[in-house]
């Protein structure tokens, strides 16, 4: 297994305009926006030094994210670590009795395989895990 990095932050925001300008005014350049119709969002990454920040915005009402502003309003919503091979590390974390959200890995922002780690398996916290793709970030 190799060594697992930081890819993102995710940060659920009602507006990516209201979101980026606090971000934009500390410096960080905007690297792109992308709409997710699979996860219901619409996103823009700023890079961090080796990290990147991702906001979330809903693009409807049903939208995960939404429910997250529903419920918790602005914030974290989670952390992604990148790894080399997405279906092997949810076959570990299965194996080991780790919930996952989903049966099989979902395509997120730039085309990259995601899978999300239930928050009570993974002490409190929404992990993503992410296998960027040939032509992804």
């Amino acid at each position: 297994m190799t060594e697992l990095a930081v890819d993102h932050i995710g940060i659920a925001v009602r507006s990516l305009e209201e979101g980026t300008a606090f971000y934009r005014a500390l410096g960080l350049v905007e690297e792109g926006r992308e709409e997710v119709p699979e996860q219901g969002v619409r996103v823009a990454f700023l890079p961090a030094g080796r990290t990147r920040l991702e906001l979330l915005e809903p693009t409807g009402p049903a939208s995960p994210i939404a429910r997250f502003l529903e419920r918790r309003g602005p914030g974290i919503h989670h952390i992604c670590l990148e790894v080399d091979d997405i279906r092997a590390a949810m076959t570990r974390l299965k194996a080991r009795g780790f919930e996952l959200l989903s049966e099989e890995p979902q395509v997120g922002a730039h085309g990259a395989l995601v899978c999300f780690v239930h928050p009570r398996s993974a002490g409190g916290v929404l992990l993503e895990l992410s296998q960027p793709t040939s032509g992804g970030s």
